[in-house]
């Protein structure tokens, strides 16, 4: 398997051979269009102000190879040949003497020889180098009317003492270092990466609490960060679930249970009239329950669907409003609870079924946990960026500790709140909420009564 800490390095080991080649191409390329005709004119220059000195200052023969022997100290290497063919070579020896044709017309023709410059090796910049007299410049001079060359170049191995050695150690060290660091930056970047993976295999076995403690700044910080927020996450969730599973069989489990209990006693032959038609009330009551519980269950599992098909129309969102307290009249008057609305007009676009099951829910609550002779105030306010719907009332409250869980289903704050309803309602609620784009919010004081505020963004205004 090409793990990524062997893919880095030789990612970064290609980029190096790369960079490397590449340098030393324009490098060589700078060499040839730049170095070399710079270098052979300052050569040219240098054999110049040596040709004039030995002309004008040194007519000895003890003078010539004294002079050149000094000139050829000071870092340089001279060949010199005269017209009858002697021969002198003053510091170090050339590897290849032989000297080309073109080098000749420096004495029969008085011509200047630029060999730095033509001279071209296969070895690209290296030729520079290269230890062989055609690798020269000559120019012609006359010593005791004769004619003779001087061809000079500086000294290869003085070259090389200074420029390899400083050349070759500067690569090595950026060599060296280079690698260094990239052994060191490729596993930074893969232990956290192996972390995670180690993880990742620890959640596929339900084991939501695994550490992952990778202290970063960058990019793999914040993948470490969004990794240990899904696993929190999934933890809920995995509770969550394990809580949801609990509270449907319970719910279901309580009323199945009253049915299989009452309906053996209605088989009872002994059983006095007035207390069959008191069973038989009590399993029509757990039925509809069920029925209930049921019904809510699929309502909000199809409105956690991500593609939930919503039938949006137009509709007066005030004569809805209108339609539900109607509908609840009775109950109001039954529990002798006051209830009054300031309702402005308003045509708005939304699934009309959906949202009656958000004010029924809140209206029945409202009602449900409400006090003999208490009050619920509805309002529909529009505002500059938002519209909201308040349901307010003077129930029983909900303690400050609940208020975070009112909308998780199945919640159900204490026992008076057990024995009605289903505990979805309220979740059932937020679903539809968040579908129009909207919000819940809820404000409570225990014994004092409850805040619901609906609040959906202008667009869904006409």
């Amino acid at each position: 398997m090409k793990t990524l800490y062997r893919q880095f390095i030789l990612a970064t080991l290609c980029i190096l051979v790369v960079s490397i080649v590449g340098g030393f191409f324009l490098a060589n390329q700078y060499y040839l269009r730049v170095t070399k005709e710079r270098s052979d004119e300052q050569n040219v220059a240098i054999a110049q102000e040596i040709v004039y000195a030995m002309e004008q200052m040194h007519q000895t023969e003890a003078g010539f190879d004294s002079y050149l022997e000094s000139v050829s100290k000071l870092g340089y290497q001279i060949y010199v040949h005269s017209e009858n063919g002697d021969q002198h070579v003053f510091g170090e020896a050339f590897e290849d003497m032989t000297l080309p044709d073109e080098a000749m017309r420096v004495i029969t023709e008085r011509r200047i020889y630029h060999g730095i410059q033509d001279y071209s090796s296969g070895n690209f910049l290296f030729g520079h180098f290269a230890n062989d007299l055609r690798n020269t410049v000559g120019l012609p001079f006359t010593y005791h009317d004769e004619r003779y060359g001087l061809f000079m170049r500086p000294n290869i191995k003085w070259i090389s003492s200074d420029i390899h050695t400083v050349f070759a150690g500067f690569i090595l060290a950026i060599a060296v270092v280079n690698i260094a660091g990239m052994l060191w930056l490729a596993r930074q970047l893969t232990r956290p990466i192996a972390q995670l993976t180690e993880a990742t295999k620890q959640i596929a076995r339900e084991n939501y609490s695994y550490p992952l403690d990778i202290k970063r700044k960058d990019e793999i910080g914040q993948l470490s960060d969004s990794f240990n927020l899904m696993q929190l996450q999934l933890q809920h969730n995995e509770l969550a679930r394990k809580a949801f599973i609990s509270n449907v069989s319970h719910d279901f489990q309580s009323p199945l249970m009253n049915i299989q209990g009452y309906a053996g006693l209605l088989r009872s032959a002994s059983v006095p009239e007035e207390q069959r038609l008191e069973y038989a009330a009590i399993i029509d009551q757990e039925s509809r329950r069920l029925s209930t519980l049921t019904m809510q269950l699929l309502l909000l599992t199809s409105l956690e669907q991500t593609m939930y098909p919503m039938n949006l129309i137009e509709f007066r969102l005030d004569e809805q409003l209108k339609s539900v307290i109607r509908r609840y009249r009775w109950r109001l008057e039954e529990a002798e609870i006051d209830l009054s609305y300031k309702l402005a007009p308003l045509t708005i676009r939304g699934d009309e079924e959906l949202l009656m099951n958000v004010w029924d829910n809140l209206l029945t609550n409202a009602i449900k946990y409400n006090r003999p002779g208490g009050s619920i105030e509805i309002g529909l306010t529009v505002h500059a960026t938002h519209v909201s719907v308040i349901f307010r009332d003077t129930g029983i409250g909900i303690a400050p500790t609940s208020l975070p869980q009112v909308f998780d289903r199945f919640f159900r704050e204490d026992e008076a709140r057990k024995n009605n309803g289903t505990g979805l309602g309220l979740a059932i609620v937020q679903e539809i909420v968040t579908l129009h784009n909207g919000d819940i919010q809820v404000d409570s004081s225990l014994g004092e009564g409850s805040v619901f505020t609906v609040s959906f963004p202008n667009n869904i205004i006409l």
